[in-house]
């Protein structure tokens, strides 16, 4: 006669674990999320590279003699 099959015992603990283990995996992916929409990317520089040139100012003379 072969002895009786024990039977596997039932952990109530184990699925509450699971969902404590999922809702910590859940806030760190938010607060992961979060962090890095926290940081915005760096803004673009323009730059712009005008040449312009200035006509000499007029001068009048005036000549008289003695």
């Amino acid at each position: 006669m072969t002895p009786p099959r024990r039977r596997r015992q039932r952990h109530p603990w184990r699925p509450v674990l699971l969902g404590l283990v999922m809702v910590l995996v859940f806030a760190i992916g938010i607060a992961f999320g979060e962090a890095l929409d926290d940081n915005p990317p760096p803004a673009h520089t323009i730059t712009n590279s005008n040449t312009f040139t200035l006509e000499p100012e007029s001068s009048t003379v005036t000549v008289t003699t003695p």
